[in-house]
C-alpha cells in the first residue's frame, strides 16, 4: 500500500502531508524516485526532510530540516488556499461512496459517539484546496460506508458540479489506495470504482470488505508487486523512527 502510493508522487511535486501512514508516503518516495520532492506539514514546515518519520506536525525533526518555517495562517491562506500545492495526502476512520471522509466520530450521535476521533485538524482545507488528493487507509468494511458518520472533509458529491458550488479549488480525493487496491471515481457520477487490486488479491476480498456495492473496472488492472530497492527503503524508514 504505501510503496504503490509513493509512486503516485513525482519529483519536484509540492504535497502537503498528514502523520502517519502519508508521512511514510511521501518519505518513501523522496527517499527513491522523488528527491526534490517538496514536503509541507501544516505547523509550518516548508521542504522539511525528516531523516526519520515523524511524530506529530509540531515534531523538531520537521523544523531543523525545512527549507523554511512560515506561520499557521500562512501555511493555510498562502500556500493552500492559495492553489500552490499540487497533491495532499490524507487519511480518515470511515470513507463513503463519494470520497467524503471522516476524522471526527464513529456513530450517529455527535454528543453522545461509540468513539470520538481525534478531529479535523487540516484535512478539511487540505481536501478542498490541493490540486489534488490521494486518499490512503487499511481497507476495511468498517471504514468502507455507504455514508460516513460525520463529512469532516467533503469528497467528490454525486454530480460534477459539487465541489465547484461549494467553491472548492481542487479536484478532490482522484486515488483511494488500500492494502488490497486502487480506487478511483467513475467520470460520470464520482462513485468510488475498482480499478486495480494488489498481486494476491481477489475481487471478492475488496468487495466483502466495503459495505455498497463496489463498482469493478473492466479490465481490472493489477499492481506492480514492490521492488527489492523500494522494500529496503521503506524497511530503512521505519527502522530510524
Amino acid at each position: 500500500m504505501s510503496v504503490v502510493a509513493s509512486r503516485l508522487l513525482r519529483d519536484g511535486m509540492s504535497c502537503f502531508v498528514g502523520i502517519g501512514i502519508p508521512s511514510t508516503v511521501a518519505n518513501l518516495a523522496r527517499n527513491t524516485h522523488a528527491p526534490n520532492l517538496f514536503l509541507i506539514y501544516e505547523a509550518g514546515a516548508l521542504g522539511a526532510k525528516p531523516y526519520r518519520l515523524p511524530l506529530s506536525i509540531g515534531d523538531g525533526e520537521l523544523a531543523e530540516t525545512a527549507d523554511s518555517v512560515v506561520s499557521v495562517p500562512e501555511i493555510f491562506n498562502y500556500w493552500l488556499q492559495g492553489g500552490h500545492i499540487d497533491v495532499g495526502y490524507l487519511s480518515a476512520a470511515q470513507i463513503d461512496r463519494f470520497g467524503n471522509l471522516n476524522t471526527t466520530v464513529i456513530g450517529p450521535d455527535y454528543h453522545q459517539p461509540k468513539v470520538r476521533l481525534p478531529g479535523a485538524g487540516g484535512a478539511p482545507e487540505i481536501a478542498a484546496h490541493c490540486r489534488e488528493v490521494t486518499v490512503i487507509m487499511r481497507h476495511a468494511r468498517r471504514a468502507f460506508v455507504p455514508r460516513v458518520d460525520f463529512v469532516t472533509s467533503v469528497g467528490l458529491g454525486p454530480a460534477p458540479e459539487t465541489r465547484s458550488r461549494l467553491g472548492f479549488r481542487g479536484a478532490g480525493p482522484i486515488n483511494v489506495i488500500t492494502d488490497l487496491g486502487i480506487l478511483r471515481p467513475d467520470p460520470q457520477d464520482n462513485e468510488l470504482t475498482l480499478v486495480a487490486v494488489h498481486p494476491g488479491v481477489d475481487v471478492r476480498d475488496v468487495q466483502d470488505q466495503t459495505q455498497w456495492p463496489l463498482r469493478v473496472a473492466s479490465p481490472l488492472g493489477v499492481t506492480d508487486a514492490p521492488t527489492s530497492k523500494e522494500l529496503a527503503a521503506l524497511r530503512d524508514l521505519i527502522s530510524r523512527s
